[in-house]
């Protein structure tokens, strides 16, 4: 198989919040060699600074796709779940959303294919691009064997992972229920600490330990009431389900590339058709849940929620491809502001003290989570630049204020005359 430079875990979070554990193997650029030793000092420093110039165009391109990316998934995210606020008004079925959201997983590879038909310099057929990306599956491709026993337990996992979210939007309010869920990453560090055996690190361990005590005084921000409780153990279930999912993907199948995830993505689909459709008709005719008449469903409200949450995914699994991982997590922590200006306005959501504090340090333990594991490294790194750039200043300084008294010392005779 060829080695790809990019390689993409699926998921996404938030309604199944990003796979973070994308990896990405960029290639090193060439340095430029060193000028030769008699150059003087302006030609090195404009040697650098040309350098700088070159190596920073990539990068910047990189930071504009990623505030695109950003804006794309904070919009996504917080209009899905707002969408879905507004729906429970009228239509009272969770799981029925669910299922119909996720049925338009199935769209995942054929949106690929055609990405792939308009970008790729070797256009392969579909059958041939199918059987490429079924090799992720193993050696036998995608068999029924293989159906049952490595896509089946994630789809259902990510049927779960939404349920769980919806139903819990239905009786805490959005902004709550955005910002529980972030905890999602302090609980994928955990589970990777203890099954994966990563990289113990301090700072994720404390982070982990605000994303709780978040939990607890969010808990508290109205009361132990119990819809407020309810509420809150339905988030952290969901957030807890989809690391379940991360760590298990991560265990069980490792990394796949683009075209690889989306098959994955869409075989979810096809999961979810064949054997969640029972599940939704069952609730309906033991009137669990209320559809109400068929011709009051509001399919421009399940619709727009299908295709926010579709293009959450497919912006979340794939946005790795023209900018930073960490950029695109910063959309998912966006969109607690997001929601909060929303439900100001449409509800009586009361941000007292406890519920402002709880959301700010849920809000620093994800961010701190976002930290690369060598951050101590680079931070000892970029103090000592800047010790030495201050010295080189202060030296420069100095020999700029000797060479003026030279100058004027010598300018006095010439003066006089």
């Amino acid at each position: 198989m060829k080695k790809h430079s990019a390689r993409v875990a699926p998921l996404s979070a938030c309604n199944s919040p990003v796979l973070t554990l994308t990896k990405v193997e960029g290639e090193e650029r060439p340095r430029d060699g060193p000028g030769p030793a008699d150059a003087s000092a302006a030609g090195a420093e404009a040697g650098r600074a040309g350098r700088r110039c070159r190596c920073s165009g990539p990068r910047l391109r990189k930071l504009s796709w990623g505030l695109g990316v950003v804006l794309c998934v904070c919009a996504c995210w917080a209009g899905s779940t707002q969408l879905a606020k507004e729906t429970f008004r009228t239509f009272d079925a969770p799981f029925t959303l669910t299922w119909f959201a996720t049925t338009w997983n199935c769209l995942f590879f054929p949106l690929y294919y055609v990405g792939h038909v308009c970008r790729a310099a070797e256009r392969q057929s579909v059958r041939q691009r199918y059987r490429e990306c079924c090799r992720f599956f193993g050696d036998n491709g995608l068999t029924l064997k293989v159906f049952f026993t490595k896509a089946a337990p994630f789809g259902v996992l990510w049927t779960l992972t939404n349920y769980l979210y919806l139903h819990a939007i239905k009786k805490i309010n959005t902004t709550d229920a955005s910002v529980l869920f972030c905890c999602n990453k302090a609980f994928v560090f955990l589970l990777s600490w203890i099954v994966l055996r990563d990289r113990f690190m301090g700072v994720r361990i404390v982070a982990a330990i605000l994303a709780i005590a978040g939990i607890v005084m969010m808990t508290y921000a109205d009361g132990f009431h119990s819809h407020t409780v309810m509420g809150v153990a339905l988030v952290v279930g969901s957030a807890s389900v989809s690391a379940l999912y991360k760590v298990l993907f991560k265990l069980l199948l490792g990394g796949a590339k683009f075209g690889e995830a989306a098959l994955f993505l869409s075989v979810l689909g096809v999961f979810n058709v064949l054997f969640i459709t029972c599940i939704p008709v069952i609730l309906y005719f033991t009137k669990v849940e209320d559809w109400g008449p068929f011709s009051s469903i509001p399919w421009g409200n399940l619709c727009g929620f299908s295709v926010l949450l579709l293009t959450f995914n497919i912006v979340l699994n794939f946005g790795i491809a023209v900018t930073y991982p960490t950029l695109m997590s910063l959309g998912i922590v966006l969109s607690v502001p997001v929601n909060a200006v929303v439900d100001h306005y449409t509800t009586e959501i009361a941000f007292n003290g406890v519920r402002v504090i709880a959301i700010i340090i849920i809000g620093l333990g994800f961010l701190l989570l976002l930290l690369p594991e060598e951050w101590d490294v680079w931070l000892v790194k970029l103090l000592t630049r800047l010790k030495v750039r201050k010295k080189e200043e202060t030296v420069e300084g100095g020999a700029d204020l000797g060479a003026g008294g030279q100058n004027r010392r010598r300018a006095r005779p010439s003066f006089a005359r």
